[in-house]
């Protein structure tokens, strides 16, 4: 393809345009709580608005991708999210951010489901490992940046301590959407042809897949793993100013950027730790030791807690995948249609967060984060109970499949 790099370019830069406006919500929750004299019930409601559009949105994309192809979907996505940051920065209040980060969600949504064939499709089938990865780590490494970008401007003289002045970053969004929609406009993109898993699938598919009890237990896992990430990004910056004086723009800050950036580290250890051992073994390791993070992150002193937080992060880092390739691994067809309910579990972003601010309003954030024990404790009962038709192939189970015969001869 004559344009592969400049398109998958564009693509990588999309990317790390939704991993970075997503996570600025984590470290910009304690300076909304405090411009918009929220409690924390309301301040679960930011969260809650955004993933519940993931959730919402992610079966009906598939079926405009098939509907009016790519090209389309993406001015939808871009649209969507012009309007979603624009209604925060024009309009600022507490409502107008409920209801922007809603329509922002939308348009996230819909930039996920469209991308991952259009890279396939730019990149070549055969290098779409490779550049999916690369996407993971472009992602990673936006999600690291951006609540340190956070962190640099609300620290700058003029801008430290005045009310709403973050609401720069949202301007920011709104033309840099702009301009990713004139480039889509611009550049040559291919046209998609969906493979059979990113396909919407028929309703008969999901009526189907439903039916089936492990199916409804992985799309809980999905809810669950969403709901523990979101959960820790978003909290962990109010929790360490509430309890330990830490304050929300500095060292909150550092800590949702270095558990991103641990988030992406542990990925990279994952992918090694899935060639030595089972991965339903490698979940349960993690899951037990995410656990551990936690306890040590509500029950320790203030140094303990600052590093514990962001160390959680390393172990969350491979659940998604694992969840998701088990799940896939347990059935036999339709993996479009499942794969679209597994994405629809994202909408645990939108309920866990919310639960922890209604029950930290009555009982204090670390009793309400203490809610985030029953996710992981159901991810680590995933390792007892899945039962997948293919297994991870690991350097031993290789060595120990013997080479397939030749076929006898008539």
């Amino acid at each position: 393809m004559k344009h592969r790099p400049l398109i998958i370019s564009y693509l990588l830069l999309i990317w790390f345009a939704i991993s970075f406006i997503t996570n600025l919500i984590g470290p910009l929750m304690p300076i909304a709580i405090e411009d918009f004299k929220l409690s924390l019930t309301m301040a679960g409601f930011m969260p809650f608005s955004f993933f519940l559009a993931y959730g919402l949105i992610s079966i009906p994309g598939g079926v405009l991708i098939e509907a009016r192809g790519t090209r389309f979907t993406l001015f939808a996505a871009f649209a969507l999210n012009v309007v979603g940051a624009l209604a925060i920065a024009v309009v600022p209040g507490y409502a107008s951010v409920v209801a922007g980060l809603f329509v922002i969600g939308l348009g996230m949504a819909l930039l996920q489901v469209v991308i991952n064939p259009l890279m396939r499709t730019a990149g070549g089938e055969q290098h779409f490992a490779f550049f999916s990865v690369m996407a993971q780590l472009v992602f990673g490494l936006a999600s690291f940046l951006s609540p340190l970008a956070f962190k640099f401007y609300m620290q700058r003289p003029g801008v430290d301590g005045q009310p709403l002045a973050w609401l720069t970053f949202y301007w920011f969004f709104s033309a840099a959407f702009v301009l990713l929609a004139a480039l889509n406009w611009k550049l040559p993109l291919p046209a998609v042809a969906l493979k059979d898993d990113e396909r919407a699938g028929s309703r008969e598919a999901y009526l189907s897949l439903l039916r089936r009890r492990d199916v409804r237990l992985f799309f809980l896992a999905i809810v669950a793993y969403v709901g523990t990430e979101q959960s820790l990004a978003n909290w962990m910056s109010q929790f360490l100013h509430s309890y330990h004086g830490f304050s929300a723009t500095q060292e909150g800050a550092v800590a949702v950027s270095r558990f991103w950036g641990l988030m992406s580290l542990g990925c990279l250890v994952g992918l090694g730790l899935l060639k030595l051992l089972d991965s339903k073994r490698v979940l349960a390791i993690f899951s037990t030791l995410a656990i551990a993070c936690l306890a040590l992150a509500l029950l320790g002193p203030a140094a303990v807690s600052l590093l514990a937080f962001p160390a959680a992060g390393f172990f969350l880092s491979v659940m998604f995948s694992v969840i998701f390739s088990l799940g896939l691994n347990s059935v036999s067809q339709h993996h479009g249609a499942f794969s679209g309910i597994l994405c629809s579990g994202i909408l645990g972003g939108a309920i866990v967060p919310l639960l922890i601010g209604i029950l930290a309003d009555r009982w204090g954030l670390r009793a309400g984060l203490s809610l985030v024990f029953l996710p992981l404790l159901y991810i680590l009962s995933v390792a007892a109970w899945a039962r997948p038709l293919v297994r991870n192939q690991t350097v031993y189970s290789a060595k120990s499949t013997p080479a397939s015969s030749p076929p006898a001869s008539p």
